[in-house]
């Protein structure tokens, strides 16, 4: 087990339109992450997961983000790019396991081949308990609820804050390593999580997005 009970996870990405986007800001992130007491990181992309991994020895869950349009599945959606991000240094390969059209094999499938070719766990995205009962059942290491409220199932019931009742769903049904993700915003909702018993905390927006937190104190004064 790679990721540690009780550890916080921090999410260091940035898309191409943040000023913090490229490999340098997001070693550093994982730097300063480290230092502040996280205990695995969460990155996107090669180039990424490569510049940080020369700068700490912390578990990677890695992903690669492949945008289509025409497909709803971008979070690591094919072998080709597990590999990828394997060979640039994740530990551990972050997937969509949704059972969501994607561009290349059933996610079960792909479940397989990256714990049999490339010797990597794997952390699966789900947004359901059926999703994650079978995310489970094909093999995944960890389960988490990162895609919750951003399926076009589940979009309807998003709350403004973390789903903690999937969490306790999953907790109670799932003989695996549940791990919270998305929506996390605040010390107090990450304490909540490991009291229904998360096994890890994913943390992204609100500690590695200057400009999305600085957002968030705009509106508060407004």
């Amino acid at each position: 087990m790679l990721i540690p009970k009780g550890a916080l996870v921090v999410s260091c990405q940035a898309r191409a339109d943040n000023p913090l986007h490229g490999s340098v800001h997001m070693a550093a992130m994982a730097q300063a992450a480290e230092q502040g007491g996280a205990r695995g990181i969460r990155a996107n992309g090669a180039e990424d997961i490569a510049a940080i991994r020369a700068v700490t020895a912390l578990p990677i869950i890695g992903i690669a983000k492949v945008w289509d349009e025409r497909l709803p599945v971008y979070i690591t959606p094919g072998f080709a790019q597990a590999a990828e991000i394997a060979r640039a240094g994740a530990d551990i390969i972050g997937l969509d396991a949704t059972p969501r059209p994607r561009d290349g094999e059933p996610v079960e499938r792909l479940i397989r081949r990256i714990r049999a070719e490339l010797g990597r766990e794997i952390f699966a995205d789900i947004a359901t308990l059926e999703e994650g009962r079978a995310a489970h059942a094909a093999g995944a290491t960890y389960i988490a609820t990162t895609l919750s409220g951003y399926t076009e199932e589940t979009a309807s019931t998003r709350t403004e804050g973390p789903d903690l009742d999937l969490l306790s769903m999953l907790v109670a049904e799932i003989p695996a390593p549940i791990v919270a993700e998305g929506r996390f915003d605040t010390p107090d909702l990450v304490a909540e999580a490991f009291k229904r018993g998360a096994h890890a905390v994913v943390v992204g927006t609100a500690i590695t997005n200057p400009r999305e937190i600085t957002r968030k104190f705009v509106r508060a004064a407004s």
